[in-house]
């Protein structure tokens, strides 16, 4: 028998995580791992260590012409990568 007040369990866990501030550390964790799948293998190959710090993601890229061609689409980067996680998790991108 079905109780009217049945949630679903993904709703709960979301909600569990959230009420302990668990959502937001896997929220950067899972932008961090998207990031090749978002800028393609070419740019995934210049990328070396990233990190997030008060919603700003670092970057460090080997190629410093590459550097200059990421900040000059940096809004859409930031857009994109925040939709594939699903919410605002950066508001901006330095890149080193």
């Amino acid at each position: 028998m079905r109780k009217s007040n049945a949630e679903s369990i993904g709703l709960l866990i979301r909600q569990f995580m959230r009420q302990n501030g668990m959502e937001s550390p896997l929220n950067e964790y899972r932008l961090i791992q998207s990031w090749n799948e978002v800028v393609g293998p070419a740019i995934a190959r210049y990328t070396g260590d990233m990190y997030i710090k008060n919603q700003i993601l670092y970057v460090h890229l080997t190629s410093s012409v590459l550097r200059q061609e990421l900040m000059m689409g940096r809004e859409l980067l930031v857009k994109n990568l925040n939709n594939k996680v699903g919410a605002q998790v950066i508001v901006n991108i330095i890149f080193r």
